[in-house]
């Protein structure tokens, strides 16, 4: 509608005019109060407040105020300084630098060299990967582009006109048209509307409409205030979208000055809290440290004080420390994220923080919001019944035709989801040709007022053209509706409403609140034909007929998704804004346990423990708001829960950013996917599972590699300390140690794609610092044991007291049986025996590729660099006897392991 200076009050209060580069940039809390304040201020003091008129800005006015702005949308959250933190700060990458360091210092450059590449490609693979998925999620932002219409002029004489402009253009003070579909681009404050109703749902939950007006005249005195803004007639916040009916607005806050780019500054840029997994990796990162730093005094004096040649000793201390890290740990650790992350991408999920992937599989406890993630924005029709509470065609009828002509009569501009829902299957249930007997009058449309809307109607039949009459048709809340009514209707005829029939009615409306539906009430009278005008004074005297009942429509993948989740193992936690009945109902029909309803208003008095005690045991939340959103999430983390949320709101950001894993959808408010880490590209609650076993893999070979790794090198580290005091000579020189390790590691890589026990996908998983030690403390022995055997078998056959050349081979068979003995442990490590999968063709190309390099390398033109020299024949069998022990003794401690312990890896 257009709006015109005459329709606001002439008379306002003087309002000294602020600044525009004096506007402060309040937080959520003082961005609400500064719109309420506007919005209790008469419309003229509004505009004379940013300096507009009732005929817009000028284009030139609006450019400056623009610059003056800048730049002003919701800061990002991960820049390019962020990302290269985060890849050179990683705990493993940091290990490797300082072993770099140690080994040039001590004159191995080559060695350092190689580390220091190692370093270098892991920490530029996270940064690649990061990159890539912010990318992808900027992509998403510019899929739609949405624009605004403002009232402007072209110079500050001319005539104003309406104008598109994008969203981010709009500057305080411009003159906002609204109209059906447009999303609101600034926090605004009506001066003039028309049946108007705007979706807040990606700022409250709410999944009904709101009523906005800009009446002056209904506004209560200046000193009351609703109890959030959002339930304030006179605003419209960024973000939202008009549903139907016209206005015209002032921008009252722009940019981050509105409630939304207030939230967005409210939500923390920091990380979210360590989950189990980052304490446990930091943990780990920390020990071997301390292994390493250990390790390198006691090889240094036992070997230095043994054979007097500390530089050597010092090279085989430096060995010994490499030997204790994995060197491709760091590298394996970012690959598994990566391959997660791209397989992921390929079901249209989009990782934005790599860690987590890991988090997905760690994670036990999902919040979940209601609308836009298990409900669908719209209601469903699932009752109509007449006032006994019998099922009758009558009552949907006239509701349907109430809903029909209160589009029709408007030019389509009035009509709400109420009257979608009525109208959506009018013509397969055959009533749409009762309703082709109607023709419209008359309309009162719909407004929070009267919160009623009626219809004048003329049937298309001989007694009502014989009589001339019409027919009004009523539909609107219980309460109102009844207390309009002078009659009730039910099957033996009409009669009259007393005041026990009238609280009867309307505790019906209450009873089927409380089951999650909103009940309206329908009525109808007859009218004389070719009477004055119809006006809200002729809604009475008005026969009751009945009720429809309507409830929010549920995901058609709700139900099942909620039940396949469980059977994974997750607990799941309603986060809602919307009403706890409401809330109580649709966790009912999608399957959600629930124990209690807990209101906002009460979480005041609840300490942190308490609030995580309620949360973990299936206690639904309703009526909260942002910052109680997260507080929810920061109480399930500290009862030891790994927690996700999914929302896609803006009233969701806080409660993303807080979470272990953030989890938003492509449609989602843009706030609420920058504080993602993980974007579902697809509204599919199906993917939820998908995206939560893509997670458990990862998490599941990611400690895979760390436990076999780990295991090796221990029982590596372990033979070479006792050898070092046994023998007389180097048990290997420093860079054996270092290109066996090698080759050792990069057979690793193949755990990336390796195939996991069913048993590992059923529940979450969480990396147990005390179970990789109990790991390590019972696996790694075995395989030290049987190099000590090798030890004394190969001190059999070949001449090593001051004979290098018999030094050299022992110094080969030893390699040689590490790297077979290691390609065996890949395969016998890797899964729990009987009933796993078989390895991935990776893993089997990977363990036999080090094995035959153990064989092969004392072969090749390389032999002689590294010291080694052909074995001879009488060392084969050795090596079978070795080897052969090795596996029986690791199946037979794996089974054992199993029986104590319950589970493998």
């Amino acid at each position: 509608m257009a709006w015109a200076p005459e329709s606001l009050p002439q008379e306002a209060a003087p309002v000294e005019p602020r600044p525009l580069d004096q506007v402060s940039r309040p937080g959520a809390a003082m961005a609400a109060a500064e719109l309420l304040a506007s919005a209790e201020r008469p419309p003229f003091a509004v505009l004379r407040r940013w300096e507009s008129s009732p005929r817009g800005l000028d284009e030139r006015e609006a450019q400056d105020r623009l610059l003056r702005r800048g730049e002003d949308g919701p800061p990002g959250l991960n820049g390019r300084a962020g990302r290269l933190l985060r890849a050179v700060a990683a705990p493993f990458v940091m290990v490797l630098i300082f072993l770099s360091a140690v080994s040039a210092l001590a004159g191995d450059f080559r060695g350092a060299a190689l580390i220091c590449l190692l370093a270098t490609f892991s920490g530029a693979l996270r940064f690649h990967q990061e990159y890539r998925s912010d990318r992808a999620a900027a992509a998403l932002r510019a899929i739609v582009t949405t624009t605004a219409t403002v009232l402007r002029r072209a110079t500050p004489d001319a005539d104003p006109v309406p104008r598109e402009v994008p969203l981010e253009h709009v500057v305080e003070g411009d003159l906002v048209l609204l109209g059906p579909g447009d999303v609101v681009p600034a926090d605004l404050r009506l001066l003039s509307s028309s049946d108007l109703t705007v979706n807040q749902a990606v700022v409250t939950g709410e999944s009904l409409p709101a009523g906005k007006h800009a009446s002056w005249t209904t506004v209560p005195e200046p000193r009351w205030t609703p109890p959030d803004p959002f339930e304030h007639p006179h605003l419209c916040f960024m973000g939202t979208t008009v549903v139907s009916g016209t206005g015209t607005a002032v921008a009252v806050a722009t940019g981050t000055a509105t409630y939304f780019g207030a939230t967005s500054r409210d939500v923390p840029s920091r990380p979210p809290s360590e989950t189990t997994f980052d304490r446990g990796v930091r943990t780990v990162s920390w020990a071997l440290v301390a292994a390493m730093l250990a390790a390198l005094p006691v090889v240094l004096t036992v070997s230095g004080f043994l054979r007097g040649d500390w530089a050597q000793a010092l090279l085989l201390a430096i060995a010994v420390a490499v030997a204790v890290t994995p060197e491709m740990l760091p590298l394996v650790v970012t690959a598994l994220l990566v391959r997660g992350a791209t397989r992921l991408l390929r079901r249209e999920v989009i990782v934005k923080r790599l860690t987590a992937v890991h988090n997905l599989g760690a994670m036990d406890t999902l919040c979940i919001d209601k609308t836009g993630t298990l409900t669908e924005e719209r209601v469903s029709l699932v009752c109509h019944f007449d006032p006994l509470g019998r099922t009758d065609d009558d009552v949907l009828h006239w509701a349907r035709a109430n809903a029909l002509w209160s589009v029709e009569l408007t030019g389509g501009l009035v009509g709400d989801a109420i009257d979608e829902a009525l109208l959506e299957n009018a013509d397969l249930d055959g009533s749409g040709d009762r309703l082709d007997e109607l023709t419209g009058i008359e309309v009162i449309p719909f407004d929070f007022t009267r919160r009623r809307a009626s219809v004048l109607l003329r049937p298309d039949d001989p007694r009502s053209r014989l009589e001339e009459r019409d027919v009004l048709v009523t539909k609107g809340s219980v309460e109102d509706v009844v207390n309009l009514c002078a009659r009730v209707r039910t099957g033996t005829g009409d009669y009259p409403l007393d005041a026990t029939e009238r609280m009867r009615l309307l505790d019906i409306g209450d009873r089927w609140a409380a089951d999650g539906v909103r009940l309206l009430a329908v009525a109808t009278a007859e009218r004389p034909t070719g009477r004055p005008s119809l006006t809200p004074a002729d809604e009475r005297d008005l026969t009751f007929v009945g009720f429809v009942g309507f409830r929010d429509r549920l995901e058609p993948a709700a139900a099942p998704a909620v039940e396949a989740l469980r059977r994974r193992g997750l607990d799941l936690v309603m986060i809602t804004g919307d009403h706890p009945l409401v809330a109580r109902r649709i966790c009912r029909d999608a399957g959600l346990r629930v124990s209690q309803v807990v209101v906002g208003r009460d979480l005041a008095g609840l300490d942190d423990a308490e609030l995580g005690r309620l949360a973990c045991s299936g206690t639904v939340f309703a009526r909260v708001g942002p910052p109680q959103k997260a507080r929810i999430v920061r109480a399930l983390q500290g009862a030891g829960r790994t927690v996700g949320y999914l929302g896609d709101g803006v009233n969701d950001a806080l409660a993303l950013r807080a979470a272990d894993v953030g989890i938003s959808i492509k449609d989602a408010a843009d706030l609420a996917r920058q504080s993602a880490d993980v974007v579902l590209v697809r509204k599919d609650l199906r993917l939820l599972e998908e995206t939560i076993l893509a997670g458990r893999r990862t998490f599941a070979n990611t400690v895979k590699y760390i436990k076999i790794a780990l295991t090796s090198n221990f029982g590596n580290v372990a033979s070479m300390l006792a050898a070092s005091a046994m023998l007389p000579f180097l048990p290997m020189l420093p860079l054996q140690v270092l290109v066996q390790n090698m080759c050792f590691d990069l057979s690793q890589l193949a755990l990336v794609y390796d195939r996991v026990d069913e048993s590992e996908l059923q529940g979450p998983r969480t990396f147990d610092p005390r179970d990789l030690a109990r790991f390590i403390g019972l696996i790694g022995p075995v395989g030290a044991l049987f190099d000590l055997m090798a030890f004394g078998m190969f001190r059999l056959v070949v001449d090593v007291h001051g004979n290098p050349a018999g030094q050299a081979l022992f110094h080969t068979a030893w390699f040689a049986e590490n790297l077979l003995a290691q390609g065996l442990a890949m395969l016998l490590l890797r899964s729990r025996g009987r009933g796993s999968p078989r390895p991935a063709w990776p893993v089997l190309l990977a363990a036999g590729g080090l094995s035959l390099s153990g064989l092969l390398l004392p072969f090749t033109p390389v032999a002689g660099l590294l010291g080694l020299r052909p074995l001879p024949l009488e060392a084969f069998p050795l090596l079978a006897v070795t080897l052969t022990g090795y596996g029986l003794a690791t199946i037979g401690i794996r089974r054992v392991y199993q029986r104590l312990f319950g589970r493998w890896l």
